[in-house]
Parts: C-alpha cells; sequence; structure tokens
C-alpha cells in the first residue's frame, strides 16, 4: 500500500476521520440527544464548541453522530453488495449452464429497473429506518460488479489448478472458495472500498429529501437538509456536516483509487 500515495493519503484521512467520529463524543461535554434550552441557533463558545442548532443541540455532538451513522450504513452496505456480486457472480460463471443464463438474466432485469425510482416509493413504507435502508441501497449496487465477477470466474474455471481439483473430485463449493475467489480479491477489495462513498452519498441524499434516516436518529444527509435553510445566518450547523461528509467521501474514493493501483498495476499503475 505504500506504493501507492492515494492509498496513503485516503488511509490516513479515513483513520482521521473515524478517530474524530468514534472518539469525539468521548470528550465532548454533551450528548448528541441533549438539548441546552438556554442556547437555540447560539455560535460556537467555549460550552458549544460549534455552536447550537435551532432546537438547541449541540452542534459538534449531534454531527459526529451523524456521521457515524453514515458511515456505518455505507461500510454494511458495501460489504452486502460486494458480498452478494462476489456470490452471485462465481456461482454463474463457474457452473456456467442453465444455472448462469438463469442468474445472468435476473442481474439484466435488476440492471434495466430505475433504483431511484424503486427506493423512492419503498423508502416511505420503511418505517425502521436505518436497518431496512442498508438492505434497500444494497439491493441496487452489486449488478455490475456481479457481471465482471461472472466473466472472471468464467475464464478461471478452465485453469489447471481447478481442473486439477475438480479431477480429484473436490466439490464445487471448495473449489469457488478456495481457488476462484482468492484470484478476484483485489477486484472485490476495491469495489467494496468505492461502494462505501457511493453508499455514503446515495444516503445522504435520501435523508436530504426526508427518505432515509428517521428522528429521532440523526444522519449527514438530515443535518444537511435542517441546517441549510439557515446556512447565511447560522453556518456551523450545515458547514460542519457538509464538510464531514467531502472529507469521508474524499477519503474512501482516495483509497479505493489506490488500493485498485496497488493490487491492479495494470488499471494504471502504482504511484
Amino acid at each position: 500500500m505504500t506504493r501507492s500515495r492515494r492509498a496513503v493519503a485516503g488511509l490516513v484521512l479515513l483513520a482521521l476521520v473515524f478517530a474524530l467520529v468514534f472518539a469525539g463524543p468521548v470528550v465532548s461535554p454533551w450528548s448528541w440527544d441533549g438539548t441546552d434550552f438556554a442556547a437555540f441557533r447560539a455560535g460556537p463558545s467555549a460550552e458549544h464548541w460549534l455552536g447550537t442548532t435551532e432546537s438547541g443541540r449541540d452542534v459538534f455532538a449531534v454531527t459526529l453522530r451523524g456521521a457515524r451513522t453514515s458511515l456505518l450504513i455505507g461500510l454494511a452496505v458495501a460489504v452486502i453488495s460486494t458480498g452478494i456480486a462476489a456470490a452471485v457472480g462465481t456461482v454463474a460463471g463457474y457452473a456456467g449452464g442453465r444455472l448462469d443464463r438463469t442468474l445472468m438474466w435476473g442481474v439484466d432485469l435488476l440492471i434495466v429497473l430505475p433504483p431511484f425510482l424503486v427506493v423512492v416509493l419503498l423508502a416511505p413504507r420503511l418505517d425502521g429506518g436505518a436497518p431496512l435502508l442498508v438492505p434497500l441501497l444494497a439491493a441496487f449496487m452489486w449488478m455490475i460488479t456481479a457481471r465482471m465477477v461472472r466473466a472472471l470466474s468464467a475464464s478461471l474455471r478452465d485453469r489447471e489448478y481447478v481442473l486439477a481439483a475438480r479431477f480429484l473430485g473436490v466439490g464445487a463449493p471448495r473449489v469457488i472458495v478456495r481457488h476462484v475467489l482468492p484470484q478476484l480479491a483485489s477486484l472485490l477489495v476495491v469495489d467494496a472500498s468505492l461502494n462505501v462513498s457511493v453508499a455514503i452519498v446515495a444516503e445522504s441524499g435520501l435523508s436530504y429529501l426526508g427518505l432515509g434516516v428517521r428522528p429521532p436518529d440523526v444522519s449527514l444527509g438530515t443535518l444537511i437538509a435542517d441546517g441549510h435553510g439557515a446556512a447565511a445566518a447560522s453556518p456551523w450547523p450545515f458547514g460542519f456536516a457538509a464538510g464531514l461528509l467531502v472529507l469521508i467521501v474524499l477519503a474512501v474514493s482516495l483509497l479505493g483509487d489506490g488500493l485498485r493501483d496497488v493490487l491492479d498495476p495494470t488499471s494504471g499503475g502504482a504511484r
């Protein structure tokens, strides 16, 4: 990883973000759901480091809570979507035949569905908030990767070591796990890392529109939506949340691009 400056920069930025998000509430004098009834939309002070919201909540504490929610959603969506892509793609590519055609037909059907429209229609009916938002987002983020994994798995199916394992009577699941998936590790790692930023942006957009995380919980999207109307007079609630969102997406994107350079030198070479 040290061969790629972008990977190192992304990893350092992401580590700093995680340290701030998870360690910040420990040193903050206010909890994210606490209310100061003597300070509504107050400016930064020794008591409230970044001021307060219009409802009297500490901006520093509530924004770190929102960033943690967005990060956890992004990580969960990335893991689930990449896992589905790996499972469907490897099974289709290795098995071939009718199973391959059936799985790819299902993938093609999902690809042509407009994901934003489906999410907008389903999200208002999901009263569970973040726990149900994660599988909904993950359901529309794995199809392209599954097709790539399927093509690579089909090419690996005729490799000598795979044929040798099959001739020795090794079952298909074991061959996939021990001989196919390790060859796809670089693709899956990069895909998962880039999916984190995509999922965070998608969640923030839905939450901004009121279709994502529901009160009393918060995310970066809900905080940006709450603060943008008064951003000119009280910029701290909007600015801190928007700045953290940009920083998280930048860090994850740098890390993903750097990992692609390191794990797949043919994509552009290590830097």
